[in-house]
Protein backbone atom coordinates (compact mmCIF):
# COMPACT_ATOMS: atom_id res chain seq x y z
CA UNK A 1 0.00 0.00 0.00
CA UNK A 2 1.55 3.28 -0.89
CA UNK A 3 2.17 5.75 2.03
CA UNK A 4 -0.59 8.27 0.62
CA UNK A 5 -3.60 5.06 0.99
CA UNK A 6 -2.18 4.47 4.43
CA UNK A 7 -2.29 8.06 5.46
CA UNK A 8 -5.31 8.38 3.90
CA UNK A 9 -7.06 5.46 5.74
CA UNK A 10 -5.51 6.64 8.89
CA UNK A 11 -6.75 10.11 8.55
CA UNK A 12 -10.47 8.53 8.04
CA UNK A 13 -9.77 6.28 10.88
CA UNK A 14 -8.94 9.49 13.19
CA UNK A 15 -12.09 11.03 11.73
CA UNK A 16 -14.19 8.27 13.11
CA UNK A 17 -12.35 8.76 16.94
CA UNK A 18 -13.00 12.46 16.78
CA UNK A 19 -16.60 11.51 15.71
CA UNK A 20 -16.87 9.23 18.98
CA UNK A 21 -15.25 11.77 21.45
CA UNK A 22 -18.10 14.56 20.07
CA UNK A 23 -20.86 11.16 20.59
CA UNK A 24 -19.35 10.12 23.69
CA UNK A 25 -17.94 12.88 26.09
CA UNK A 26 -21.45 15.16 26.44
CA UNK A 27 -22.73 12.00 28.17
CA UNK A 28 -19.91 12.08 30.33
CA UNK A 29 -20.44 15.88 31.20
CA UNK A 30 -16.60 16.13 29.69
CA UNK A 31 -14.74 18.98 27.87
CA UNK A 32 -11.29 18.29 26.21
CA UNK A 33 -7.96 20.14 25.96
CA UNK A 34 -4.49 19.12 23.48
CA UNK A 35 -1.22 20.49 24.23
CA UNK A 36 0.42 19.73 21.10
CA UNK A 37 4.16 20.37 19.58
CA UNK A 38 5.27 17.93 16.93
CA UNK A 39 1.66 17.75 15.47
CA UNK A 40 1.21 21.85 15.74
CA UNK A 41 -2.56 21.58 16.17
CA UNK A 42 -3.75 18.57 14.62
CA UNK A 43 -5.02 16.52 17.33
CA UNK A 44 -6.91 19.88 17.94
CA UNK A 45 -7.84 19.99 14.53
CA UNK A 46 -8.89 16.66 14.06
CA UNK A 47 -11.75 16.79 17.08
CA UNK A 48 -12.53 20.47 15.67
CA UNK A 49 -13.29 18.99 12.17
CA UNK A 50 -15.89 17.67 13.36
CA UNK A 51 -19.49 19.62 13.67
CA UNK A 52 -20.41 19.57 17.72
CA UNK A 53 -17.26 19.25 18.59
CA UNK A 54 -17.69 22.65 20.46
CA UNK A 55 -19.58 20.76 22.99
CA UNK A 56 -16.60 18.66 24.03
CA UNK A 57 -13.41 20.55 23.13
CA UNK A 58 -12.78 23.72 25.18
CA UNK A 59 -9.12 24.79 23.92
CA UNK A 60 -5.77 23.58 22.01
CA UNK A 61 -2.08 24.81 23.14
CA UNK A 62 0.28 24.61 20.02
CA UNK A 63 3.27 24.57 21.88
CA UNK A 64 6.35 24.27 19.21
CA UNK A 65 9.14 25.91 20.80
CA UNK A 66 10.08 25.50 24.89
CA UNK A 67 9.50 29.51 25.36
CA UNK A 68 5.45 28.52 24.29
CA UNK A 69 5.83 25.29 26.90
CA UNK A 70 7.15 27.40 29.16
CA UNK A 71 5.00 30.41 28.32
CA UNK A 72 1.74 28.90 27.90
CA UNK A 73 1.51 25.32 29.73
CA UNK A 74 3.88 26.35 32.36
CA UNK A 75 6.34 24.22 31.57
CA UNK A 76 9.55 24.24 33.99
CA UNK A 77 13.06 26.07 32.42
CA UNK A 78 14.36 23.28 35.00
CA UNK A 79 12.49 20.57 33.70
CA UNK A 80 13.63 21.45 29.63
CA UNK A 81 17.44 21.92 30.79
CA UNK A 82 17.50 18.70 32.42
CA UNK A 83 15.09 15.80 30.31
CA UNK A 84 15.40 18.37 26.63
CA UNK A 85 11.42 19.17 25.28
CA UNK A 86 11.16 15.30 24.37
CA UNK A 87 10.78 13.27 27.37
CA UNK A 88 8.45 11.98 29.88
CA UNK A 89 8.58 14.96 31.92
CA UNK A 90 7.59 17.93 29.56
CA UNK A 91 4.89 15.72 28.33
CA UNK A 92 3.35 15.27 31.98
CA UNK A 93 4.30 19.14 32.47
CA UNK A 94 2.75 20.15 29.12
CA UNK A 95 -0.44 18.06 29.96
CA UNK A 96 -0.95 19.34 33.84
CA UNK A 97 -0.68 22.68 32.08
CA UNK A 98 -3.78 22.33 29.75
CA UNK A 99 -5.93 21.05 32.33
CA UNK A 100 -5.02 23.67 34.62
CA UNK A 101 -5.00 26.82 32.17
CA UNK A 102 -9.19 25.30 30.41
CA UNK A 103 -12.15 23.93 31.57
CA UNK A 104 -10.80 20.38 30.46
CA UNK A 105 -11.72 17.09 32.50
CA UNK A 106 -9.84 15.41 30.29
CA UNK A 107 -6.22 16.58 28.25
CA UNK A 108 -3.23 14.99 26.08
CA UNK A 109 0.06 16.47 25.04
CA UNK A 110 2.49 15.27 22.68
CA UNK A 111 5.97 16.73 22.05
CA UNK A 112 8.81 14.72 19.63
CA UNK A 113 10.74 14.55 16.70
CA UNK A 114 8.82 14.00 13.69
CA UNK A 115 11.47 14.24 11.10
CA UNK A 116 12.81 14.08 8.79
CA UNK A 117 15.68 15.68 10.24
CA UNK A 118 16.27 16.85 14.17
CA UNK A 119 16.65 13.33 15.60
CA UNK A 120 19.91 12.09 17.74
CA UNK A 121 20.83 8.74 18.94
CA UNK A 122 19.16 9.39 22.18
CA UNK A 123 16.12 11.13 20.86
CA UNK A 124 15.66 9.59 17.01
CA UNK A 125 13.17 10.78 14.79
CA UNK A 126 9.93 8.91 15.32
CA UNK A 127 10.01 9.06 19.22
CA UNK A 128 7.15 10.86 20.91
CA UNK A 129 6.07 11.29 24.46
CA UNK A 130 2.51 11.26 25.26
CA UNK A 131 1.12 13.07 28.05
CA UNK A 132 -2.35 12.21 29.54
CA UNK A 133 -4.25 13.43 32.19
CA UNK A 134 -7.95 12.47 33.10
CA UNK A 135 -9.99 13.43 36.28
CA UNK A 136 -9.12 11.65 39.66
CA UNK A 137 -5.49 13.08 38.61
CA UNK A 138 -4.71 9.85 36.63
CA UNK A 139 -1.91 11.62 34.49
CA UNK A 140 0.62 9.17 32.48
CA UNK A 141 3.31 9.54 29.68
CA UNK A 142 3.47 7.43 27.43
CA UNK A 143 6.44 6.98 25.10
CA UNK A 144 5.60 5.98 21.55
CA UNK A 145 8.53 4.65 18.63
CA UNK A 146 7.49 5.01 15.11
CA UNK A 147 9.28 3.98 12.42
CA UNK A 148 12.12 6.30 11.82
CA UNK A 149 11.93 5.72 7.99
CA UNK A 150 8.52 6.89 7.62
CA UNK A 151 7.32 10.60 6.36
CA UNK A 152 7.07 13.46 8.83
CA UNK A 153 3.13 13.21 7.78
CA UNK A 154 3.04 9.66 8.55
CA UNK A 155 4.60 9.98 12.14
CA UNK A 156 2.07 12.88 12.73
CA UNK A 157 -0.78 11.35 11.33
CA UNK A 158 0.04 8.24 13.57
CA UNK A 159 0.64 10.57 16.90
CA UNK A 160 -3.09 12.34 16.26
CA UNK A 161 -4.52 8.60 16.20
CA UNK A 162 -2.45 7.48 19.36
CA UNK A 163 -3.99 10.72 21.33
CA UNK A 164 -7.37 10.33 19.98
CA UNK A 165 -7.62 6.33 21.67
CA UNK A 166 -5.55 7.58 24.37
CA UNK A 167 -8.59 10.34 25.19
CA UNK A 168 -11.43 7.66 24.61
CA UNK A 169 -9.72 4.75 26.49
CA UNK A 170 -9.03 7.65 29.54
CA UNK A 171 -12.57 8.80 29.67
CA UNK A 172 -13.63 5.50 29.57
CA UNK A 173 -11.40 4.80 32.56
CA UNK A 174 -11.61 7.86 34.79
CA UNK A 175 -14.71 9.43 34.17
CA UNK A 176 -16.73 10.81 36.85
CA UNK A 177 -14.24 12.66 39.33
CA UNK A 178 -13.91 16.53 38.66
CA UNK A 179 -10.73 16.32 40.56
CA UNK A 180 -8.36 19.29 39.64
CA UNK A 181 -4.99 17.98 38.46
CA UNK A 182 -2.10 18.60 41.15
CA UNK A 183 0.73 20.26 40.42
CA UNK A 184 4.10 18.32 38.86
Amino acid sequence: MSETATLDGMRAYCRRLAQQIIDTFPGLGAMVATAESCTGGLIAGAITDIAGSSAVFDRGFVTYSNEAKQDMLGVRDTTLEAFGAVSAQVATEMVLGARRRSRADFAVSVTGVAGPGGGSPQKPVGLVWMGLSGPGDLTSAVELRWDPEWSRDMIRAATVRAALEALIGRAMLGAGSQDTPASP
